[in-house]
């Protein structure tokens, strides 16, 4: 017996030194104060791509990770439009985060391990799931990417897509060109002047891309998806709190709209006597505080932005020019993969 106790005391002491150790540092929730006092949120997004972010000639940004900034800046301020829009290159993006110049990344970014690890960041979530496809000309006709063999390849650099295309040109034995841009724009150029024959990126951004063509009805973007493209924002891995926020922002809107609760039923949803959409509105439980927001803050997100489907019809689904289905980014009960855990 006594030897059974020093064995769960030794247990229970090691498992205390590693909740010790696993503890947040001092002072590391320092990011949603930081945001507090500047009176902004400084949110890193594209510069320039059509449905997820891009201004216009007033300077109005729109899009699917605008929307997500302006839900952070509501759930915060109670105002989505505190909210500084920071354009980065894909070459920028990660070390702009890592130097604090934003507060979060909203930038069409795949979500991988190395990612994570070598510019100690987390992505909260999945605001888009994508892959990485082809663009072709019509004429001659293509009906699959194992046609595409001796092909010029036209590729962004420091993205996921070069190392994507050399994987899948290697796994079916076919040979190829590359044509490196530094820039979606460039390598669109490219496409567009002849440098190349093919363009391939993220799926998302080719719909994006084939619009900005003379006659975008000439070209054609192929079915064959040859990556997991997970886009998400990322944080900084060093302010938990700040993790926390960021993560139920995008996981609110995502219930929000399984529950049914949009920007034009948000109002009567303040009313509700379901506990589920009281939970999500903030008329019962602690939520909030725990995150360090107003009770309401979700309810401030949903009045401002709307829910995820809401802003996906009008930045990128059917309410828009792109007219991309909801494919795998419908919800999970409706034949899709988008999924939230539940606030409770």
């Amino acid at each position: 017996m006594v030897a059974s106790r020093k064995l769960l005391f030794g247990l229970s002491a090691a498992m205390a030194g590693a909740f010790i150790t696993a503890a947040p540092a001092a002072g590391s929730a320092q990011t949603l104060k930081a945001v507090r006092d500047r009176g902004s949120l400084n949110c890193g997004v594209n510069q320039g791509l059509a449905g997820f972010s891009i201004a216009d000639d007033k300077g109005q940004w729109t899009g699917l990770d605008v929307d997500l900034c302006r839900a952070i800046a509501a759930a915060v301020f109670d105002d989505a439009a505190k909210v500084v829009f920071v354009p980065l290159s894909s070459a920028e993006r990660f070390n702009a985060l890592q130097a604090k110049k934003i507060d979060v990344l909203a930038r069409n970014s795949t979500w991988t391990m190395s990612r994570e690890t070598e510019f100690k960041l987390n992505f909260v979530g999945v605001n888009y799931y994508d892959g990485q496809g082809f663009l072709v000309h019509k004429s001659p006709e293509v009906a699959s990417a194992l046609e595409l063999g001796g092909a010029k390849v036209c590729v962004q650099s420091d993205t996921t897509n070069a190392e994507n295309l050399g994987d899948f040109f290697k796994s079916n034995n076919l040979k190829y060109e590359l044509v490196m841009a530094s820039s979606p724009a460039e390598a669109l150029k490219d496409y567009a002047e002849g440098q190349c024959t093919v363009l391939t990126s993220d799926v998302s951004q080719l719909y994006a891309q084939r619009l900005q063509l003379a006659n975008p009805g000439d070209h054609a973007i192929l079915p064959d998806i040859i990556s997991k493209e997970p886009l998400g924002p990322a944080v900084r891995d060093d302010d938990p709190q700040w993790v926390d926020v960021v993560k139920w922002v995008h996981f609110a809107m995502i219930d929000a709209e399984e529950l049914g609760v949009s920007s034009k039923t948000i109002d009567e949803a303040l009313k509700s006597k379901k506990p589920e959409v009281m939970r999500l509105v903030g008329a019962e439980g602690k939520f909030g505080e725990e995150l360090g927001l107003g009770a309401d803050w979700a309810a401030h997100v949903i009045k401002s932005v709307g829910n995820y489907g809401e802003a996906y019809e009008r930045n990128v689904g059917s309410a828009s020019k792109l007219g991309i289905p909801r494919g795998l980014n419908q919800l999970w009960n409706l034949g899709g993969i988008q999924y939230a855990p539940p606030i409770r």
